[in-house]
């Protein structure tokens, strides 16, 4: 019994050891540029729905200056993205740095401070429809959702900002 738990251990060890080994590669030359970071920190949705910041994150990676319509002549660039969720159109400039965004989606997951916002003002409604909408310019951010709540055969609508204040 203890050759064979010697033999385990030792056959364990040694196969370790081949792992260590490592073929040096060179690896070709890569450049990064960055993602339009400014967009992203201001845009910074930690409570937002997971289609929002996948969305988000594309519009701030697309490189407008690699697209085949390309042209240093134009100013500015206008781009859709689309989802089933929402969509953006975004403003490029002409050395493809994001100048401003128009962002729209609907039937999202709400943040924590709106539902408990809701909860505590509106106790017996639900919400049947809800639309996200973001600005973005270089003067700032504004989000805002505007919400449709239900109670029995009553509707109201009401629009709300971020972090749960009324509107």
């Amino acid at each position: 019994m203890k050759k064979i738990i010697i033999g385990l251990l030792a056959l364990g060890l040694t196969t370790q050891a081949f792992t260590q080994i490592t073929k040096v590669e060179k690896l070709s030359e890569v450049v990064l540029r960055p993602a339009n970071y400014k967009y992203l920190n201001a845009t910074d949705n930690r409570t937002a729905a997971i289609p929002v910041k996948m969305l988000e994150r594309k519009v701030a990676a697309y490189d407008v200056t690699e697209q085949e319509y390309y042209e240093d002549d134009y100013d500015f660039y206008t781009v859709s993205f689309f989802i089933p969720d929402g969509k953006i159109v975004a403003v490029y400039d002409d050395k493809g740095e994001l100048m401003r965004t128009i962002e729209k989606f609907k039937d999202i997951k709400l943040p924590n401070s709106i539902q408990s916002a809701l909860l505590d003002r509106f106790p017996n409604w639900t919400v049947v429809d809800d639309v996200y909408r973001v600005t973005y310019s270089e003067k700032g951010v504004n989000k805002t959702y505007k919400l449709k709540l239900k109670n029995g055969d009553k509707t109201m609508r009401v629009k709300m900002a971020e972090n749960g204040e009324f509107l």
